[in-house]
């Protein structure tokens, strides 16, 4: 970087109840570079771009625009000095159309009244832009998959003429020619003399996109402007973790000859349809496909949180109610949602609620709960997962990505399940509790139970899974043992629909 950097910002604090969250942060950004931010979940990665974006106030430190210090007071001071985020959590509107998303806070208005057509105009060209232009302008925005809303959050992004971007974890819920498709957005806009942070646990990606690297570590900055593609993966985990970690697969352990799971002709109108398979005690059975093949669409029928139109769903033999989540739970079963915190998660109550939330009723006395039972219950197997900070009682919000999904998984954990179905179990989470949710998966299934597993990323399906069903457009186009499968294969599979 030579000359002054664009955003400079110095020796940044942030102080929670209880919780030092930044502890002198420094970030250095140049226009027209992409600036990777990497860190553990809970290193103070978004509380930073929090404080960036208005959202947070910092109690120590300076913060310096395009040469002058300045104070964004609200999220809209920064918007206003041509700084956009995108959150890993998007958030829109669900109840608003695409457009009007795209415009909000900025709505084209003459004499007053806003011009929805100019909005849809102009909603149509960034979508287009951004390699979507089968998006229709006036679809609601809840009908569309995560995919579609994240486009969606982009090409607000983009609507804002920003001169930096922030983009927090883009890619989690993209498919792998989407994730192209953004690289080449964020080209061009470097190439026009945007800047772009950005924030991914997907250390390839990194060394595909970014320029330079800032490593955050416990709420401080371990490292600065490291060269992002010169700089060995190796020591940016060590960086970021204080230690080495291999990303190796557990060994899979043998699955027992009991079937625990059947899945029969299972469809559900307009999503997916004859869907057949069995897991058995022990096995770990994964679903690979694009984002919007309908592997989500499928674990959440099984799980009862959608009604099947067609079809069957045994657990030990015993047909489960279509569209009943009680029914499920209480037969033995358990989600980890793709959307923890819309579908997952009481974001207000303490941690310890929401582990024992399904079995709330064994710690109840006379119908009132007991004062201790549920929280010593929760906080011991938060402990075995390594929740930060170890305190159940913190409510959940304040805790990291990462760290909220290990709430999700002490949960089931808790609960004992016979059968456990995992929608993106690792997204947006860094490689440290990724190698931990990998080796309590292989856990789970070493004690057992049965495991279905939906991932983007096709080598964690294929390290972790017996047995992979190849999911396109609805229907299962392939299956095959894990370790007979190649990602190469796996790909050609999804994009092509080939059946073999």
């Amino acid at each position: 970087m030579t000359g002054e950097p664009l955003l400079a910002m110095r020796s940044i604090v942030k102080q929670f109840p209880g919780v030092r969250a930044l502890d002198g942060v420094d970030l250095d950004v140049a226009a027209g570079e992409v600036h990777c931010l990497l860190g553990q979940n809970g290193a103070g990665k978004s509380t930073l771009i929090k404080v960036l974006a208005g959202a947070h106030s910092p109690d120590a430190g300076e913060i310096v625009w395009d040469g002058r210090q300045v104070v964004f007071a609200a999220p809209q001071a920064a918007d206003a000095a041509g700084i956009a985020t995108i959150y890993q959590e998007l958030d829109l509107v669900p109840g608003l159309s695409v457009a009007e998303n795209i415009v909000l806070g900025h709505e084209p208005s003459r004499l007053g009244f806003s011009r929805l057509r100019t909005a849809e105009d102009i909603a149509r060209k960034l979508l287009s832009r951004l390699g979507h232009p089968e998006i229709p302008p006036r679809r609601e925005l809840g009908r569309l998959s995560a995919a579609g809303q994240q486009v969606v959050s982009m090409a607000r992004a983009l609507a804002r003429d920003a001169r930096l971007i922030v983009m927090d974890e883009p890619s989690a819920v993209l498919d792998p020619e989407e994730v192209q498709n953004l690289f080449r957005v964020i080209r061009e806009l470097t190439a026009d003399g945007v800047a772009v942070v950005y924030i991914s646990h997907r250390l390839e990606e990194i060394r595909e996109i970014g320029d330079r690297v800032t490593v955050l570590k416990d709420g401080r900055t371990v490292a600065r402007n490291l060269p992002a593609r010169d700089t060995p993966t190796a020591d940016v985990i060590r960086l970021m973790t204080g230690r080495t970690i291999e990303y190796v697969f557990p060994e899979r352990n043998r699955p027992s000859d009991e079937v625990v799971l059947e899945v029969e002709g299972l469809g559900r109108a307009g999503e997916f349809a004859d869907v057949s398979f069995t897991v058995r005690a022990g096995e770990v059975v994964g679903l690979a496909g694009l984002v919007g093949s309908g592997r989500s669409e499928i674990l959440e029928t099984v799980y009862g949180a959608r009604k099947a139109t067609a079809g069957t769903v045994r657990l030990r033999g015993r047909a489960l109610r279509p569209g009943s989540v009680p029914a499920a739970v209480r037969a033995g079963m358990g989600l980890a949602p793709e959307e923890r915190k819309s579908q997952g998660l009481l974001l207000a109550e303490p941690v310890f609620r929401n582990v024992s939330l399904p079995g709330m009723g064994r710690y109840a006395r006379g119908g009132f709960l007991g004062p201790q039972a549920d929280l010593e219950a929760a906080a011991g197997v938060t402990a075995q997962l390594d929740v930060r900070p170890g305190d159940a009682t913190r409510p959940v919000r304040m805790l990291s990505g990462g760290n909220q999904q290990k709430v999700v998984l002490a949960r089931w954990l808790l609960q004992g399940c016979t059968v456990l179905l995992l929608d993106e179990p690792t997204r947006g989470v860094d490689v440290g509790a990724r190698s931990e949710i990998y080796a309590l998966v292989h856990r789970l299934a070493e004690e057992g139970a049965a495991v279905v597993l939906v991932s983007s990323e096709v080598p964690e399906v294929l390290g972790l899974a017996h047995r992979v069903l190849v999911v396109r457009e609805g229907r299962v186009v392939h299956e095959a043992p894990g370790d007979e499968l190649d990602e190469a294969k796996v790909l050609d599979l999804v994009m092509e629909g080939s059946r073999t």
